[in-house]
């Protein structure tokens, strides 16, 4: 949800790889704070698509035009929850082969636009129904695509980058403290209250993103 804040000051790419660093580092703080709770077997799963994914997404997300970059995300953005409550109804369950999917379709959008999250969880979440694994082990995951897309954007788009510092650094400072403070959160909310929220925010940014590229 940082990015359609970032996208009111910056354009669009020079805003997924201004959050892309944030994200590295929220990750990191999360990890840190959650290793013990890390499943490896799913990372080991998910691990090598996540990486080609992620590798396709960010060299595209430096061809593609500012306004189809938008309206994809946005659109990506609000059928993916449509998705999942779907999944729902019918009581369909991902096929455990599907995992490397799951995981080059996570990091290649991951690489594209910085949202990851949205389809790593619907995939994430059939094999880790506790909390704390899923956050944990959710963290090393993005991390690997983090470290993978950031090379990629600083190649394309050094001085953008670099520009940004000053504000870069202070959304860093708010991740590692937003960690230090969700963990406490996450041990008192319902997984259903989470769930919740994270799809409501998605489906907003979602229209955010189509609103902005056709302002």
């Amino acid at each position: 949800m940082l990015t359609p804040v970032v996208l009111l000051v910056l354009d669009p790419h020079e805003a997924v790889a201004v959050v892309a660093i944030v994200h590295l580092a929220h990750n990191a703080a999360k990890y840190f704070n959650l290793k013990e709770h890390v499943d490896f077997e799913a990372i080991k799963r998910y691990g090598i698509w996540l990486v080609i994914g992620a590798i396709i997404g960010a060299l595209l997300q430096n061809q593609v035009e500012q306004k189809p970059l938008l309206i994809v995300i946005g659109i990506f953005l609000i059928i993916l929850p449509i998705l999942t409550v779907s999944e729902k109804w019918t009581g369909y369950k991902i096929p455990e082969a599907n995992d490397r999917i799951g995981g080059f379709g996570s990091g290649f959008m991951g690489g594209l636009s910085g949202h990851q999250g949205a389809l790593r969880a619907m995939f994430l979440s059939r094999r880790l129904t506790n909390k704390m694994s899923f956050a944990a082990t959710a963290s090393v995951l993005a991390l690997c695509v983090d470290l993978t897309r950031i090379p990629i954007y600083l190649y394309y788009r050094p001085d953008e980058i670099l520009e940004h510092l000053q504000l870069t650094g202070m959304l860093v400072i708010s991740a590692v403290i937003g960690v230090r403070v969700g963990k406490k959160w996450l041990l008192k909310w319902k997984n259903k209250t989470i769930q919740n929220g994270i799809m409501l925010g998605i489906v907003a940014s979602g229209i955010f993103y189509i609103f902005e590229a056709f302002r």
